[in-house]
């Protein structure tokens, strides 16, 4: 008898045990550097989000941050106190005048919103590949934008949506980092994450065996969105508030630059290139206002992250972790124990494996 490929518990052991620590430190440091903490993991989710689908599937995304301005826009308008939006937003729908939900309830319809949203858009997006499949996220983002901004019947306009209650904590931000993170994480231990995977690293060989790249690209791309959303419902409960520039372009290039230099290949490499990035990020937003004698030219932050992606993308361009997710130096080889090996080609040739075996006999 076949012993299991692997333990998933081990490789999701990594990556949790550093967002506890993150979080725990963050709590022996003074108020604004503990909302930089707080920040540090709300992106984190955001990049995990976006490495449900893009890890898995091979297909770029510039677009998941509308699925986080759609997630955020929900949870603010939703949490919101229904007293004052009458006559801040007197042009709201007004069933969203009216509603107002807690914490909780708030970042469930989030995510749902976000998923509804993915799956609506995923379906003539996920018949596209590579630079044709990038254009089109971008331009839902584009147009995601564009209706935030100027619907004010569904949202604030180009103004702030602001009175948001700020519940999003260091305990909060790291459980919901790590709920994200066993999400995605058992999605792509699944049969259906290991289905994408076999497309992504040979699509002729995966539609020969019976995958529907159409319908599995679909499924991971809706609870990615579904994800973004959650994500988002973080962000702007950690805020307090939010307005359209703040889930446009500067978030898109950040979680993307955050993703290549961690690795997109593996959630390992999602969490540490979001952590390491994102807290070089804040420091480097700190430097531009001025820390002490030392201040940086406005714009520097987003400089150094494209010179850090550049010259990642040229001497590792599978990212700092090599698109592989945490080994333990203490546990034996899987040759060693008799098991095949669970990296990504390995992955593939079990469920091609496995589906081959279950097609019926001619």
């Amino acid at each position: 008898m076949r012993r299991p490929v692997a333990r998933p518990a081990w490789e999701l052991l990594g990556p949790s045990l550093v967002v506890v620590i993150v979080a725990a430190v963050g709590t022996l440091a003074s108020s604004p550097v503990e909302f930089q903490f707080r920040s540090v993991l709300v992106n984190a989710a955001i990049v995990v989000a976006l490495y449900t689908f893009v890890g898995n599937s091979g297909v770029i995304s510039f677009g998941h941050v509308s699925f986080v301005a759609v997630g955020a826009f929900a949870a603010g308008l939703t949490a919101a106190p229904a007293d004052v939006k009458p006559t801040t937003f007197p042009e709201l729908y007004g069933f969203l005048q009216d509603v107002h939900v807690g914490n909780a309830a708030s970042l469930a319809i989030a995510a749902a919103v976000g998923g509804v949203f993915a799956f609506i858009v995923g379906i003539p997006i996920m018949r596209l590949s590579g630079l044709a499949a990038g254009i089109a996220t971008f331009a839902v983002l584009a147009i995601t934008n564009n209706i935030f901004r100027n619907w004010e019947r569904i949202g604030p306009g180009a103004k702030t949506l602001s009175l948001i209650p700020e519940t999003t904590g260091l305990l909060q931000a790291a459980i919901g980092l790590l709920a994200v993170m066993a999400i995605a994480f058992a999605y792509q231990k699944s049969r259906h994450g290991r289905m994408l995977r076999a497309a992504r690293d040979d699509p002729p060989a995966a539609r020969a065996s019976g995958v529907n790249i159409l319908r599995q690209r679909l499924f991971a791309f809706t609870l990615s969105g579904a994800l973004a959303g959650f994500a988002g419902g973080l962000l702007v409960h950690l805020l307090g508030f939010i307005s359209t520039t703040q889930v446009f372009l500067d978030l898109t290039f950040i979680t993307l630059a955050m993703l290549v230099i961690g690795g997109a290949g593996s959630l390992w490499g999602a969490v540490l290139g979001a952590l390491l990035v994102s807290g070089l990020d804040s420091l480097l937003a700190e430097a531009e206002k001025g820390i002490g004698d030392v201040s940086f030219p406005s714009g520097t932050r987003l400089l150094t992250l494209g010179v850090l992606m550049f010259l990642v993308l040229i001497l590792l361009p599978r990212g700092i972790t090599g698109g592989r997710e945490l080994s333990w130096p203490f546990r034996r080889p899987a040759a060693a124990r008799g098991v095949e090996p669970t990296g990504s080609l390995g992955e593939v040739h079990a469920t091609l494996r496995q589906l081959l075996r279950r097609r019926p006999e001619a």
